[in-house]
């Protein structure tokens, strides 16, 4: 530390630096916004305003009051750094300019006792300049140098640092004190002061990794408490010694690295960390590995980056099916790896070797058996089985099946076991035993993933199947199914409909002829003749039959064989019936009501016809001659081709019940009719044509409600005389019970006859 004076010997004014060449000591370690030292620049016009520059303006920077800061975090050099301060008058634009020269401090641990136990003075600055009053005091311009502090001092303590005084002290009594945060601030009593000497002394040893600087600001008063100097700050750096190991953030570091990777190949990343300076060479560290275990196919596989901690490989031949994981024994060691002064540390790394697809599938057999049963579905016919190095149940292990010949109708699948990772060879379409007795499929094995560049599928990898159909018994079968015969209706029984045969598809197999039977006939109108297959009918077939939909009737018959296990099929027979004209038509409705009157009295009717056209409407309709009434009373007029309207020929008809036979004629070839008796209610009516004679039979009349009511009092009525009857019954039973009790007399024991000799004759009885 080099003595700091301020003294006032120059009294003239001369605008300007007070020397071309301004030098200081300042600590090695330099840390961004720092204050360095202050400026001093003279100006005999107070008014002037000054503007400072620096000429590396990245390293240090000058503020409008001279105080010169350090721009970032670095480390001085041996050798002295020198930089240019510059003063611009802003409005005469005049310069001038000095040269900084920084020497850093030497170690502490090299100093000598003597310079050691050299106390140094903090004099308060102070300048004068001239006015028309008397001398006044200026404020300070300049900082005072920090004062550096090894961390971990032995003492002895309290151990004195500098002496702050003010030049008045000779002609004041004076009292120095400390504030801030170390001395009347947390925490408290790490430094203090004489208040008569100002002599400033640490108390305890200082941690830096607590408390990297502490920033006080002495005070000079008088004995009245009067501020006599304005308060200077004082910092007190922390030197850092090397008092803290590295600490690795996880004692095992987990990384992975695939197999077959080149040299240079990024693993992963280590990091410890000191709490000692990190711009100090005592929290610069450096890595390096220890170990690494296995040390195949080397003992140098890895290496690690000695600043960043980055792990790489350095070696080829990472096979995971050899070494599936290294560990890796890691130091740090600070003092930039001075293995002789540093500090260190050991970590593991544990490295993974991941699988890579470098080992194709390949078949345990060059050839696969199976069989199936025809005409079977989803059953598996044959197991594929193989072997792979890979890592199992990984997409560089899963394995995939692919047919490359022998199944052009894609009647086969092969499925994967997940668990196993066979090849599951399933059946997906039916198999003819009669079209094909046997199939021989050609199957690639792969993976999920390509192989690794630069490997290929050996011939292993490949492999065939032969497949064999087993013929089984198969159903019969009708040609064709359903088959269609147009018939028309009215076919006797006993006509020969037509032959409904089947085929059996088992050429190969010794069976006799088939035998045909009937399955369903709603209107039990066939039968079959179950050798021949030859349809007969058994009734008439009437196309107006309730089961016949659409002029259709379907009969379904069986074919059965008698293989092993017997087999059948159905065929299904459709008859569309062609309508006759064997339906005559009907009148519809068979009652209807008319007024007595002429007007309004019309009546309307309707055809209807079971048969169909052409054999159906138009209708003819028309009276009988006989008798001669119904012509002398009634006329009929058709309105249209299905429709006809029935009314009074004469003016009034007395009130009654009327049968009227119409004749109604279809337009079949040839023709159908048929008298239908339409029965007519001839009544008294008012204005409105509704009749009134009806409204008084029905007032006459019991309601349905009177009715039920007369039923239920007779049911009841019933019900009690049974009751009375039943009682009456069970009376006289229990009186005649009494009587045969009461009366020994009575006893059928008492009439027994004993004779002592056969044969009482008629006097037995």
């Amino acid at each position: 530390q080099a003595p700091i004076k301020a003294t006032c010997e120059d009294m003239s004014c001369k605008t300007g630096f007070p020397e071309d060449v301004h030098s200081a000591v300042v600590s090695r370690s330099v840390h961004g916004g720092q204050p360095l030292l202050n400026v001093r620049f003279r100006s005999c016009d107070g008014n002037k305003k000054i503007h400072f520059g620096s000429s590396e303006p990245e390293d240090f920077r000058v503020g409008e009051d001279g105080v010169v800061y350090a721009e970032r975090s670095f480390q001085l050099s041996a050798e002295p750094t020198e930089f240019v301060v510059s003063a611009q008058d802003k409005e005469t634009q005049e310069e001038w300019q000095m040269r900084v020269k920084l020497t850093p401090e030497p170690a502490f641990a090299g100093a000598s006792e003597k310079d050691q136990k050299k106390i140094e003075d903090i004099i308060f600055p102070w300048q004068q300049y001239k006015h028309s009053g008397p001398l006044k005091r200026q404020k300070r311009d300049w900082v005072i140098p920090p004062i550096n502090l090894p961390e971990n001092s032995r003492g002895p303590f309290p151990q004195e640092l500098v002496r702050i005084r003010s030049d008045r002290d000779k002609s004041l009594s004076l009292r120095y004190s400390v504030t801030g945060p170390g001395a009347d601030q947390p925490p408290t009593g790490i430094f203090i002061i004489n208040p008569i000497s100002g002599q400033l002394s640490v108390t305890k040893p200082l941690d830096r990794e607590q408390i990297a600087s502490f920033h006080l600001r002495a005070h000079a008063v008088d004995v009245n408490g009067n501020q006599v100097e304005n308060p200077i700050d004082i910092v007190i750096n922390v030197i850092d010694m090397n008092d803290n190991r590295p600490e690795f953030l996880h004692q095992v570091w987990n990384g992975t690295v695939p197999e077959g990777s080149k040299p240079g190949t990024y693993v992963m990343t280590v990091t410890a960390i000191d709490a000692d300076d990190p711009n100090a060479q005592n929290g610069m560290l450096r890595y390096r590995i220890l170990s690494q275990a296995p040390s195949s196919p080397s003992p140098n596989m890895f290496t690690i980056n000695n600043e960043t901690g980055d792990i790489i490989t350095v070696a080829a031949g990472l096979d995971r099916e050899k070494v599936q994981q290294y560990t890796l024994i890691i130091q740090a060691t600070d003092m930039e790896g001075n293995p002789t002064y540093g500090l260190s540390n050991t970590a593991t790394a544990v490295i993974t070797v991941t699988d890579v697809n470098d080992n194709p599938p390949e078949f345990t057999a060059m050839t696969f058996y199976g069989e199936v049963p025809e005409n079977r579905v989803d059953v598996i016919v044959a197991n594929l089985t193989v072997t792979d190095k890979d890592q199992p149940h990984t997409p560089a292990w899963n394995a995939m099946y692919r047919m490359t010949g022998g199944d052009p109708t894609g009647r086969f699948t092969i499925l994967t076991d997940p668990n196993s990772n066979d090849g599951l060879v399933t059946v997906v379409k039916p198999i003819d035993f009669e079209t094909n007795r046997m199939f021989v499929l050609t199957v690639a094995a792969e993976n999920q993933v390509p192989l690794a560049k630069g490997i290929q599928h050996p011939p292993q990898s490949t492999a065939t199947v032969s497949i064999t159909v087993i013929d089984v018994n198969e159903s019969p079968y009708f040609v064709p199914n359903p088959k269609l015969v147009r018939q028309e209706e009215g076919l006797l029984a006993g006509s020969m409909l037509t032959t409904f045969t089947a085929q059996d598809p088992d050429r190969y197999m010794q069976q006799t002829s088939l035998r045909y039977s009937k399955l369903s006939d709603p209107a039990n109108w066939l039968k079959i003749d179950p050798v021949n297959g030859q349809i007969t009918t058994t009734a008439v077939l009437d196309r107006e039959s309730i089961y016949v939909q659409n002029n259709m009737y379907n009969a379904t018959f069986l074919a059965s064989d008698n293989g092993i296990p017997p087999m059948s099929g159905t065929g299904t027979l459709q008859i569309y019936l062609l309508d006759i004209n064997d339906n005559a038509p009907q009148v519809n409705p068979k009652e209807a009501t008319t007024c007595e009157t002429l007007q309004p009295n019309a009546i309307n009717i309707t055809a209807v016809d079971p048969d169909i056209d052409p054999n159906a409407g138009p209708f003819a309709f028309e009276l009988p001659d006989t008798p001669a009434s119904i012509k002398r009373n009634w006329t009929i007029v058709r309105i249209s081709g299905d429709h006809a309207q029935l009314s009074l020929r004469i003016r009034f008809l007395e009130a009654g019940i009327y049968d009227v036979p119409i004749v109604i004629t279809d337009s079949g070839n040839p023709h159908a009719s048929s008298t239908s008796v339409l029965k007519v209610k001839v009544c008294q009516c008012d204005i409105n044509g509704d009749c009134t004679d009806v409204d008084r039979i029905v007032g006459a009349g019991l309601g349905t409600g009177a009715i039920i009511a007369i039923l239920l009092c007779i049911i009841i009525l019933l019900i009690l005389v049974l009751m009375f009857v039943v009682w009456m019954k069970r009376r006289d039973k229990e009186r005649q019970a009494k009587q045969l009790l009461i009366d020994p007399e009575d006893d059928v024991r008492d009439n027994i006859l004993k004779y002592d000799e056969e044969g009482g004759g008629e006097e037995d009885q």
